[in-house]
């Protein structure tokens, strides 16, 4: 990822592609996207070659796509996608009803950023695209934040505060259970709205374990309160293992900032849809 080349929406001629075979579902998107990001041009597309055309046409910022188009899939677009680009940087968004076994079975390419879930709809998906080109603010919302090592810590929280986030970190999950049991019963002084959490802890309890207890033991279902796992285990069946457990999504080390920050923003928007009693 190169995420200094991903370009915001203030700049000129911001062009996101949607690439879908249904010419329904492109002007649903289309709408809610020029609706929420004033300025944006939206470049509708229904099949690969027409992508291909629209690409030559000039650079785009963001592509998103279907998984299965009338001359081929997603993946495969993708792949256009990057190779048009040159040294550009240009997240492709593959949208599916399947996003969830994707993730858990680790079926990212070189050429695919991330998956999106297209059952959570148009609104989310456009504030999704947002937090690639955009990435809105939301000042004030709190992250426990687990990591062991103090350098580590320090940088990531850096990151995290530059977005106005209040991070409250520890060093162990037995620390952040201790804080989530607090919040539980009332006795917080903020509100804790998601937990980020590296999976290799020193104590008895790791990362993945923190994740089984905030599902499990407290009850939180995924929008109620979202979890990131940051590992740097490149194992699809380690990493499927942590998403089964309860994770939200992963965030892959080294952390990129603009990766981070993009998922973590996102994970806060949609919980934000959803009433906190939503499990």
């Amino acid at each position: 990822m190169q995420p200094q080349a991903l370009k915001h929406l203030h700049d000129d001629a911001t062009r996101v592609m949607v690439v879908d075979g249904s010419r329904l579902v492109r002007k649903l998107i289309a709408d809610v996207l020029q609706r929420d990001l004033p300025g944006v041009q939206v470049v509708g597309c229904a099949s690969i070659e027409e992508a291909r055309q629209a690409l030559a046409d000039g650079p785009v910022n963001l592509v998103t796509t279907s998984l299965s188009l009338p001359d081929g899939d997603g993946l495969a677009l993708a792949r256009t996608v990057r190779e048009s680009a040159g040294q550009a940087y240009v997240p492709v968004i593959v949208v599916s009803g399947d996003a969830q076994s994707h993730l858990e079975q680790r079926r990212f390419t070189d050429y695919v950023t991330d998956y999106f879930d297209k059952s959570l709809g148009h609104e989310a998906l456009a504030a999704f695209i947002r937090g690639y080109v955009q990435p809105a603010i939301i000042p004030g919302a709190t992250l426990l934040y687990v990591e062991d090592s103090r350098v580590v810590a320090e940088a990531t929280k850096r990151m995290l505060e530059r977005q106005q986030l209040n991070v409250l970190h520890v060093m162990t999950a037995e620390e952040a259970v201790t804080l989530l049991t607090a919040e539980s019963l009332g006795r917080n002084q903020h509100r804790i709205d998601l937990v980020l959490t590296d999976v290799t802890l020193k104590g008895e309890l790791s990362g993945r374990d923190l994740v089984e207890r905030v599902r499990v033991d407290f009850g939180y279902g995924k929008r109620r309160l979202p979890v990131l796992v940051m590992t740097g285990d490149g194992n699809p069946l380690n990493q499927t293992a942590l998403l089964q457990a309860g994770a939200n999504d992963l965030v892959l080390k080294p952390i990129e900032e603009r990766l981070l920050v993009t998922k973590v923003l996102f994970q806060l928007r949609l919980s934000r849809l959803n009433p906190r009693s939503v499990v």
